[in-house]
């Protein structure tokens, strides 16, 4: 059992930057991958980035790549979304999500509850 906490939305000017926070807790496996994904109204919820937990291999969707930062720290078990020039459709609900198994095609189990961001323009 896997529980989430994301933190750090808010409301930003577009251009601005924010930092997203996830703390989990519970037991995993040892070769997990944590990713974000986001959902905006009315909008199906679409992958953002993800991170292997212990090679730290990074995967980015190409509407955020090059904007967008995900990192981890693994003494906290925390991973970490840094938000860079924020554009309005970036707006969203922001989830963290882990994949026990990180292998292609193996599902994200555990989801946060998800933390608001919004960008005005």
């Amino acid at each position: 059992q896997v529980q989430l906490v994301e933190s750090g939305g808010g409301l930003v000017q577009a251009g601005g930057s924010l930092r997203l926070s996830c703390a989990a807790s519970g037991r995993t496996g040892s070769n997990i991958r944590m990713g974000w994904f986001r959902q905006a109204p009315g909008k199906e919820r679409v992958f953002v980035a993800s991170i292997t937990w212990s090679g730290g291999t990074t995967i980015y969707a190409d509407s955020v790549k090059g904007r967008f930062t995900i990192s981890r720290d693994n003494a906290k078990t925390t991973v970490f979304l840094q938000m860079n020039s924020l554009k309005p459709e970036d707006t969203a609900i922001y989830y963290c999500a882990v994949q026990p198994s990180a292998r292609p095609g193996k599902p994200y189990d555990y989801w946060g509850q998800g933390t608001q961001v919004t960008v005005s323009s």
